[in-house]
């Protein structure tokens, strides 16, 4: 099995990334605008951000936007290596972001609520470089896109790793004394965390450094 990565998420600074390096983060997770949930910091930081990791560290725009054009153009404001789409586009979008944005991996959120999560894996799976199983709802008047704390179905995310057979992230949920268990269950690519490693809303690094220990010793 190759080597786990783990993505920071939520990241709100500098600092923050310093820190989230320093413990060892293959990814740094940077919330742009949301309908809902925690981490969400002005472009300009983001950007800041992305420009401050190692080559070796990728950074993520989380972004809940739809359309490509503006996906884009924000991908483009952001810096950032990766963009991580919290809702699903139009088919025909992801070539056109891929046709834009050469270089920039494109990350598909799941929100693994049920058995319709599987079927939309193996769907957008073809579209784009990783597919990260998240937690969240997209109905109602707050849709919530990310950062619930919530853990879901492993048992479903583990069908949808074995049936897209490429790179795939776990999350929701997520904290140091789960990740083992996570990680043993579902065996995936990389494992994602919020607010599982913080406290008070702040990067918490003794909780960092659980986390990251218990990841790796999975």
């Amino acid at each position: 099995m190759p080597s786990l990565r783990v993505k920071i998420c939520c990241i709100q600074n500098v600092a923050e990334a310093q820190l989230a390096v320093d413990h060892g983060a293959d990814a740094v997770g940077l919330v742009s605008r949301m309908p809902s949930g925690p981490g969400v910091i002005p472009e300009d930081r983001i950007a800041e951000v992305a420009a401050t990791l190692p080559p070796a560290v990728s950074s993520f725009l989380l972004t809940s936007l739809d359309e490509p054009s503006a996906v884009i153009a924000q991908v483009r404001r952001c810096g950032t290596s990766t963009v991580q789409l919290c809702l699903p586009l139009r088919a025909s979008a992801y070539a056109v972001l891929r046709g834009q944005l050469p270089g920039v991996k494109i990350v598909q959120v799941v929100h693994v609520t049920g058995e319709q999560a599987l079927a939309q894996a193996v769907s957008l799976a073809p579209l784009v470089d990783g597919i990260l199983l998240d937690t969240g709802r997209l109905t109602g008047s707050r849709p919530q896109l990310g950062g619930t704390g919530r853990t879901h179905d492993w048992s479903l995310s583990l069908r949808i790793r074995r049936e897209v057979k490429m790179p795939v992230f776990l999350a929701g949920g997520l904290k140091p004394d789960n990740v083992g268990a996570a990680i043993a269950r579902v065996r995936p690519f990389g494992v994602d965390v919020c607010s599982g490693v913080r406290t008070a809303g702040r990067l918490d690094a003794r909780k960092l450094a659980a986390f990251m220990a218990a990841a790796r010793s999975a």
